[in-house]
């Protein structure tokens, strides 16, 4: 298993709140119930969702709009226990490594169907597997296949980008064997990352899953991916009504395991916060994620149920080095960092919890350096490291994101406002730009056209790979640094640290990272971490809050 005892202690002190949030969840108001002990069978769960999907495939997928529908479709061979990081059978009933960490061994659940009662078997989890390897043209790209290329690395064509997969055999129908080029902290804790859910095989095939094509600056999805995606999961796709902005789900009456007691999930796009708030108090949708803070004694109060996940996430102000070489100057980068008022801000714009962060991972992940220090808020000092780079008259384009709340970033324009407001008092001039999240501001920051933007993260798991390794494991990530010459060497010390077999050592590996990536690299300014929190009607039953944001509405009922 990837968690030591020591993170599963640092995880039990952590989640300890969010125990208490989960019962008022799943233990509110009683109803009627079935036989099997659980709530009322049937109905539909509305739930308020910030954004639209980007798609239905979650290969491609790269947000957590997208994710939290596909999630509600698709499996992957392990995941997380619910409420907490810690890794756990799902398609798979067991795994084991081999003694030098490289060949992982998945015996895997019998008498599975996918959607469209095709067979889940070792057989189709090498197909996904080798599709995701064989990614070709469009489908390469950072922004079609983000999550590959973050913690797999290459694809079977790109031999100068080497990848950590290697092959996957179909011992037998219920034994899939991954062999992997290199040892990885990672594995097997990603493979419960959505992203690499398991596909229909046939599926994938007869709507062209990957025929993915650029169309300028975005690209362009295949039928399969729109209108067909096709799991193993409690539920199924049914439609995506665009003129009337829901997602609707049906249950999946074949399901493997026990069954979902609800009807049909609908997603309703309420971009605006505030409107979705009025959604819920009117009766129109039954939940809805992020809710404001400010709101959140009042909800309760109204009888509505509030669960506070731990701030497992953090908000950082994104450089892009590669437009402005004036940014690739070390003491311009500091200059943003000393010219934000962080402290001003988590007071006066983020939920009580929230606090500034000094690196780029929350302290209860391992390899977290305790030792770091926030950089205090110096108007002086910014302009003074200006003046010493040359940068004085610095002009950089800002972007921040519309129709979007993220559990890191609760409401975009106002700490834009905040951030800018601040770089501006430093004597910068702000170009700004807003774009939909997923109307050109994700793609825009993939393709490495904003000089700043505004960008976070919520941990897939409890690594220290998946915060330091996804932001700045590839010398050409989205932080541009294969412009500076020690991109590529911070990307080589990422993965030597996640391949340290001793867990004291890796963890010491890690440390030394965060305060050289903190104090010598700085590609980027961490800014704050943030409790985000979920709310209900009080007849909503059996949804866990996850530190990861990764609740499954399976188990839910109403009524």
């Amino acid at each position: 298993m990837v968690h030591s005892v020591t993170a599963r202690r640092r995880w039990v002190a952590a989640i300890g709140f969010l125990s208490v949030s989960a019962l008022a969840l799943s233990g509110c108001a009683q109803s009627q119930r079935d036989s099997g002990g659980g709530g009322k069978e049937g109905g539909t769960l509305t739930f308020g969702a910030a954004g639209a999907p980007k798609l239905f495939d979650p290969f491609y997928a790269t947000d957590g709009e997208t994710f939290r529908v596909s999630r509600q479709m698709f499996e992957g061979l392990v995941g997380f226990k619910p409420g907490t990081a810690e890794v756990e059978p799902a398609l798979a009933t067991k795994y084991e490594s081999s003694a030098d960490g490289k060949t992982w061994t998945f015996t895997l659940k019998e008498n599975v169907k996918f959607h469209d009662d095709t067979a889940f078997n070792a057989e189709a989890v090498c197909f996904n597997f080798n599709r995701w390897y064989n990614q070709k043209g469009a489908g390469q790209s950072d922004a079609v296949s983000q999550y590959w290329l973050d913690n797999f690395g290459g694809f079977a064509t790109t031999p100068d980008k080497p990848s950590l997969y290697k092959s996957c055999t179909a011992k037998d129908t219920k034994t899939a064997v991954v062999e992997l080029n290199e040892v990885t902290s990672q594995f097997p804790s990603v493979l419960g990352f959505t992203s690499f859910s398991i596909s229909s095989p046939d599926a994938l095939k007869k709507y062209d899953a990957d025929n993915v094509q650029a169309a300028g600056d975005a690209f362009t999805y295949p039928a399969y991916a729109n209108e067909h995606p096709t799991g193993t999961g409690p539920f199924k796709f049914s439609k995506y009504d665009k003129a009337n902005n829901t997602v609707e789900l049906v249950r999946n009456d074949a399901y493997h395991g026990t069954k979902a007691k609800l009807d049909k999930i609908v997603f309703k796009i309420i971009p605006d916060e505030t409107a979705r708030k009025q959604a819920l108090k009117a009766g129109d949708i039954d939940g809805y994620d992020l809710p404001n803070a400010a709101d959140w004694a009042g909800l309760k109060s109204d009888g509505f149920n509030v669960a506070i996940r731990p701030a497992f996430n953090v908000f950082y102000l994104g450089i892009n080095q590669k437009n402005n070489p004036k940014l690739q100057d070390l003491k311009v980068r500091q200059a943003l960092m000393y010219a934000i008022n962080r402290e001003q801000m988590v007071k006066s714009q983020l939920p009580e919890g929230a606090k500034v962060a000094t690196q780029f991972m929350p302290d209860t992940v391992d390899g977290y350096n305790k030792d770091l220090k926030a950089t205090p808020y110096d108007l002086d000092k910014a302009k003074s490291l200006l003046a010493e780079a040359g940068a004085t008259d610095l002009t950089l384009k800002f972007y921040w994101p519309s129709e979007v709340t993220r559990p890191y970033m609760p409401s975009p324009k106002d700490l834009f406002g905040a951030i800018s407001g601040d770089l501006q008092k430093a004597g910068i001039k702000i170009d700004v730009v807003t774009k939909p999240w997923n109307g050109g501001y994700l793609t825009d920051v993939d393709q490495g056209i904003p000089d700043l933007f505004l960008l976070g993260w919520t941990g897939d798991n409890g690594t220290a790979h998946n915060w330091v390794g996804t932001f700045f494991g590839r010398a050409d990530n989205r932080f541009n640094t294969g412009a500076s010459a020690w991109g590529a060497t911070l990307a080589s010390d990422l993965a030597k640290a996640s391949a340290e077999p001793d867990e004291a050592k890796r963890t010491k590996m890690y440390e030394e990272l965060n305060k050289k990536i903190m104090e010598e690299y700085l590609p980027a300014v961490p800014l704050s971490h943030s409790p985000p929190a979920l709310v209900f009607k009080s007849d909503i039953k059996g949804v866990v809050p996850s530190p990861l944001t990764d609740e499954k509405f399976g188990p839910a009922s109403k009524g």
